[in-house]
């Protein structure tokens, strides 16, 4: 976060104390019993249900929704569990839109889906307040697997390594465990401090080891994991924001979106973070709109998001799209940056529009500055430097169906891998699945 005292323009305390309460408050509030009751009744209980497929987890989604309707809801968590141990995290940040609700039989005929992502919380929050775990750990195997990062895909494969009762060492470059869920998501979408708590519920299964401070390349060195585990799975994650490549985005007042966003999760008084009069965010994805939003959030004046193609190539989804636009963010398409203007911090952002006519994006010539004395990239991120033997190509770990390196015992997982979308749910399933294949290539 860039300092107020070497930036002019950006300072702390810009609302009034209780106007932090109340603007980083629930995005979806928790449903009551009987709103529960009532969007469950809305379920046809499809036979093929196309909800299902569309979920990277592939939970039981009518399965689920039917023991709701029947006052089972500790029943229904565990239907969701069984596929998705962290299905309380997903039930708050999946893009749901773009899923199961997409896939919904309501959406297309009515189009108003079935509210699964909300029914999916309230089970599992009925669950987890009982502090119980809905699975026993298997009898000790006598194995052991290292898993590298703390995040989704880590804790999805250390789980379910140790409910088949295999020792796991847990390792995270941070001194806090949850990854992306806990340094990378928007506040008002995790509330209460959720990401630690289910992370310390889920470690109720036992067996699991944590080790924080560890990081992969530097305190760990892959060659001794290899030698003193049995397997390693990788879920290092991406690090480093990619380079605007544009004049001055070293100037002051420029920061890395996800660094912003970390910063944000792990403050105690959201009135001691600094934010710009004029924020520009540059990039089209979910990043971008939470520290956009964000941003807006902390009293901001002006806030806009920038991003080099059309709204429909957005990574972020339009219903993303729809709640930057709700709370007084501009987004602006087709737009390039060139350069951050200003003496030493950032005062303004030249613009050049651009097109694709098919031959791929070039810039119009036309430029337009937005004025901005804070500057966040958002551009995506890139993979840290990896061990010697791995596979990596464009920027991935290249990994089989079941999450097999290039390296015998190796399997990685989440945002570093080959494989899916950049998804919490999408990195859960990819650790739940490599946990299931290096279960059965230690057990013969």
């Amino acid at each position: 976060m860039p300092n107020n005292e070497r930036t002019p323009g950006i300072e702390s305390g810009r609302l009034a104390a209780e106007q932090y309460a109340q603007n980083f408050s629930d995005l979806h509030p928790a449903y009551e019993t009987h709103e529960a009751a009532v969007a469950a009744d809305r379920c046809y209980f499809c036979y093929d249900a196309p909800c299902t497929t569309a979920c990277p987890t592939d939970i039981d989604i009518p399965m689920f929704i039917r023991q709701i309707q029947a006052g089972m809801p500790k029943e229904a968590a565990k239907t969701i569990f069984e596929q998705n141990i962290l299905g309380g995290m997903c039930a708050r940040v999946c893009p749901t839109e773009t899923l199961c609700e997409e896939a919904c039989v309501r959406e297309a005929a009515e189009g108003k889906p079935v509210e699964i992502g909300r029914l999916q919380r309230y089970a599992t929050d009925d669950y987890m307040q009982t502090d119980k775990h809905p699975f026993v750990r298997s009898a000790d195997t006598g194995k052991s697997v290292a898993v590298v990062g703390a995040g989704p895909a880590g804790l999805s494969c250390a789980h379910r390594l140790a409910m088949k009762g295999h020792s796991v060492d847990l390792f995270d470059a941070r001194e806090k465990s949850g990854g992306l869920n806990e340094f990378g998501i928007a506040a008002y979408k995790s509330v209460n401090n959720f990401a630690e708590r289910e992370v310390a519920w889920l470690l109720q299964i036992g067996g699991i080891t944590l080790h924080h401070g560890k990081k992969l390349g530097e305190t760990l060195s892959l060659d001794t994991l290899s030698a003193s585990h049995d397997a390693v799975f990788l879920a290092v994650g991406l690090s480093g924001v990619n380079a605007l490549r544009a004049d001055g985005e070293d100037k002051n007042g420029v920061a890395d979106a996800v660094d912003f966003i970390a910063d944000l999760r792990q403050a105690d008084d959201l009135s001691t973070l600094a934010v710009g009069r004029n924020v520009v965010v540059i990039g089209g994805g979910m990043t971008a709109v939470d520290a956009a939003v964000q941003s807006k959030l902390l009293g901001a004046q002006n806030v806009s998001i920038v991003y080099r193609r059309g709204r429909d190539r957005m990574g972020a989804s339009e219903f993303e799209q729809d709640l930057a636009a709700s709370k007084g963010v501009q987004i602006i398409e087709n737009a390039q940056p060139k350069r951050i203007l200003g003496n030493g911090a950032a005062q303004s952002v030249q613009f050049e529009y651009t097109e694709d006519k098919g031959s791929g994006l070039k810039g119009t010539g036309e430029t337009f500055e937005v004025p901005a004395d804070q500057v966040y990239k958002a551009i995506g991120q890139q993979l840290g430097e990896m061990p010697g033997g791995l596979n990596v190509e464009n920027g991935k770990i290249v990994v089989s169906e079941a999450g097999q390196t290039s390296m015998l015992n190796v399997w990685a997982g989440g945002d570093c891998a080959s494989g899916g979308d950049d998804l919490t749910v999408t990195a859960v399933a990819e650790g739940r699945d490599a946990a299931e294949s290096i279960h059965q290539n230690l057990m013969g």
